[in-house]
């Protein structure tokens, strides 16, 4: 049987229990402390009652307050909406070229653009458009498929090689992996495509294959064309990799970038909002 003593330390008797030679000092929690932890108790029984709070096989308890978190969010959504109804309205109606000749719509296309830019291209873009390695910058000038507000907007609702019917394709042949060309063409044609940007030195048979396989989408002198959507080769920008081995792994067997169509993912007043932001990054065309 556990025996209780007083501590001859503290003055304070024992419960009886020890362990390894340490005792058990008989010290209750405060009242106070008591009285609070019954009270947590007593409140938590009241939000049960008032609250949703249980699950059950069908759904949950409603509450006698018949409080919905969910419904005051709705009733919340809804008043926003509303209050932005009448711009909402005025993006529908006007064109991306309208919004930006018009101050007041231009103010606030830029502030929600850059909202739904960060939330939706910064990922792959950057946050102030500057890209990554596979992802083009949207901060210069060069733009694959034209940096007009009408291009952009294109570009945004339909995207580039996705599921769209209409999205925007510009696939580079496999000239090596398909055998198109022999490896020592495709030598020529990487050491031509180097000189265009002022890299390498280029040998007439380079210019033939070039002229002869990739001016058709890059143009003869190799600045490319916005309308098939075939890149600058001059600028010395690069998507992936501009070293002379890189030139020749794209020739060989090229990467192709995929961008999602936002037609349907994001609401049209959105895409022309995201289209003037991204529009100003770069300063357009």
């Amino acid at each position: 049987m556990a025996q209780v003593e007083k501590d001859a330390l503290t003055g304070t008797d024992t419960t009886g229990h020890e362990w390894d030679g340490i005792k058990e000092l008989n010290t209750p929690l405060p009242k106070w402390w008591i009285y609070t932890f019954y009270a947590c108790i007593l409140w938590a029984v009241g939000y049960w009652i008032a609250y949703p709070a249980w699950p059950t096989l069908s759904g949950y308890t409603k509450g006698v307050l018949g409080y919905s978190s969910r419904g005051d969010l709705d009733n919340q959504m809804k008043m926003v909406a509303e209050s932005r109804s009448g711009w909402m309205g005025k993006f529908e109606a006007a064109s991306v070229e309208d919004i930006a000749k018009d101050k007041e719509l231009l103010t606030y296309a830029m502030a929600g653009g850059k909202f739904i830019f960060n939330e939706n291209c910064a990922p792959c873009h950057g946050s102030g458009g500057q890209g990554a390695k596979g992802y083009p910058v949207l901060a210069d000038d060069d733009w694959i498929w034209g940096g007009k507000l009408a291009d952009i907007e294109q570009t945004v609702r339909l995207g580039a090689r996705g599921i769209h019917e209409d999205t925007r394709i510009s696939d580079m042949p496999k000239y090596g992996k398909d055998e198109l060309l022999e490896t020592a063409e495709i030598k020529a044609v990487a050491d031509y495509v180097m000189s265009l940007s002022g890299q390498g030195q280029a040998s007439d048979d380079g210019k033939v294959i070039f002229e002869e396989n990739c001016a058709a989408c890059h143009g003869e002198d190799g600045k490319g064309l916005q309308e098939v959507g075939g890149p600058n080769l001059t600028d010395g920008i690069w998507l992936y990799d501009g070293s002379a081995e890189g030139v020749l792994a794209q020739i060989n067997n090229p990467k192709h970038g995929v961008m999602p169509s936002w037609e349907g993912r994001l609401d049209n007043a959105s895409i022309k909002q995201v289209t003037v932001y991204v529009h100003s990054l770069g300063g357009g065309m």
